[in-house]
Order: structure tokens, then C-alpha cells, then sequence
């Protein structure tokens, strides 16, 4: 069950709610590498009306893709977009990712929480960066090509979608092998991105929840997603995309 552990020490006043992951424990290959059987990662949810401080549904459905595929995604290089509370991103870098976490650059309280999320699971290593959807910043300029992005609940407003498939499609030009993958609540049948797919030359796949253990309406010690609709998206640059880079 979902349970505050603890009140964080620093300003601004925050609950700390852990994420228990849970996995089959399996023999040692003959390299000697081992999944690990269990994950416990601790989360600060600031107590404030900006929803990006809490960890949504959308989160813990794509925690635990990332979890179910530790194996593949450790040693990647793993970005997370509107990370807010991070426990995507953090999830992935206790995987072995070598993992960093971005939020809007014009809001550092944001920022701020990542960090602390960083903090509170020994993470001293993973990077925080200011990245705002849309815009060719330095921070963006500056990151080395990315082998997955991971974003969790960012297709929420419409006004944002495009902005954030421009920022994927820049990162996607660095290394035209990226996967994009992300999960959204479905909120209106009227949204869609299928267009601006084909306009940022990208195709997705929907991921059965069942394929990784993900449908059910309470996940990881926790109560979420609930009844929400969440659906998982892989999204990777199409074929003429790769071969023109």
C-alpha cells in the first residue's frame, strides 16, 4: 500500500510516498549480471496546488514498463521530459541508466523537486536540466544523443503536443535509433497526435497493458492509475527518417 513515509526536512513542506516494484528473482547469467528482484523508490509529492509535484497515473504505468524492462534499458542513456516528481526517471537510473531529468526551464521549483528526488534515492549522479518543449535552448543543444526519452502525462494540454514532438523530433535527429516511450490518460477522444506524427516523421505502437503487467488499477504499492484510462506508447522516428540521417 501506498503510505507516506516521512515529511522532507527542506522547504517546501512535502509528503515522501514509496513505490515498491516487484519482479521474479532469476539466476545469475553466465556474465555474471543478475535482475534485481525488488526496487523501492522513495518519492517527495510537494504539498501545493502545481500538479506537476505529485506523481500522476500516467507515472506509475510507465514506471513499471521501465521496470519490466530493467534488463534492456540498463546502460542506456535515458532522458526524462516534464519529469516533475521524476519517478520514471528515477526508477530508470536504479535500473542502471545513466539517466537524466528535465523540466520546464522557466519554472526552477520544478527543478528543485527533481533534485530532491535525486536526494532521496542516493542518485547523486543523475543530471537535472532546464528543457522547455519547443524551444532550441542551450540545455538542449548541449545534451549527448539519448538512447530512450521517457515522458510520462505530458499530451494533457493540446497547445503543448506539437512542442513537445519537435523537442522528441530534435533529440530523434541525434541519434535516429531513439525510442520516445510515454504514456497518457485519455481524457477526450477528440485528441490526437497521429497527425503530427506524420508531420514530425514518427510512428507509434500502443502497448497492452497486460504485456508488462500494467492492468490493473492498483500498481506498485500504490492505489494509482484507479480506474483512469492510461494508455503506452513506444513512439521511434519513421524508416526514410533513420535512413536520411
Amino acid at each position: 500500500m501506498q503510505r507516506e513515509a516521512r515529511m522532507c526536512q527542506e522547504a517546501p513542506r512535502c509528503n515522501v510516498r514509496e513505490y515498491r516494484f516487484l519482479g521474479e528473482e532469476e539466476e545469475e547469467e553466465e556474465g555474471g549480471s543478475q535482475l534485481q528482484p525488488e526496487l523501492v523508490v522513495l518519492i517527495p509529492e510537494v504539498l501545493d496546488p502545481q500538479y506537476g509535484m505529485y506523481v500522476w497515473p500516467c507515472a506509475v504505468v510507465l514506471a513499471q514498463y521501465i521496470w519490466f524492462h530493467r534488463r534492456l534499458i540498463c546502460g542506456k542513456n535515458v532522458l526524462e521530459l516534464g519529469a516533475g516528481v521524476s519517478l520514471p526517471g528515477i526508477v530508470a537510473a536504479k535500473c542502471g541508466a545513466k539517466t537524466i531529468l528535465s523540466d520546464n526551464a522557466e519554472f526552477p521549483e520544478c527543478l528543485d523537486n527533481c533534485r530532491r528526488s535525486c536526494q532521496m534515492n542516493n542518485l547523486a549522479s543523475v543530471a537535472v536540466t532546464g528543457i522547455t518543449w519547443g524551444h532550441v535552448s542551450p540545455s538542449l543543444l548541449a545534451l549527448s544523443p539519448v538512447d530512450i526519452i521517457v515522458a510520462s502525462d505530458v499530451f494533457f494540454e493540446p497547445e503543448d503536443f506539437e512542442d513537445i514532438l519537435s523537442t522528441v523530433h530534435y533529440l530523434m535527429r541525434k541519434n535516429p535509433h531513439a525510442q520516445f516511450w510515454t504514456t497518457y490518460q485519455v481524457r477526450s477522444a477528440d485528441w490526437s497526435i497521429e497527425g503530427l506524427l506524420y508531420k514530425w516523421e514518427m510512428e507509434s505502437i500502443c502497448v497492452p497493458l497486460q504485456s508488462f503487467e500494467a492492468n490493473k488499477e492498483q500498481l506498485v504499492g500504490s492505489f494509482l492509475p484507479g480506474t483512469h484510462t492510461i494508455e503506452m506508447m513506444v513512439i521511434t522516428p519513421k524508416k526514410k527518417f533513420c535512413e536520411a540521417s
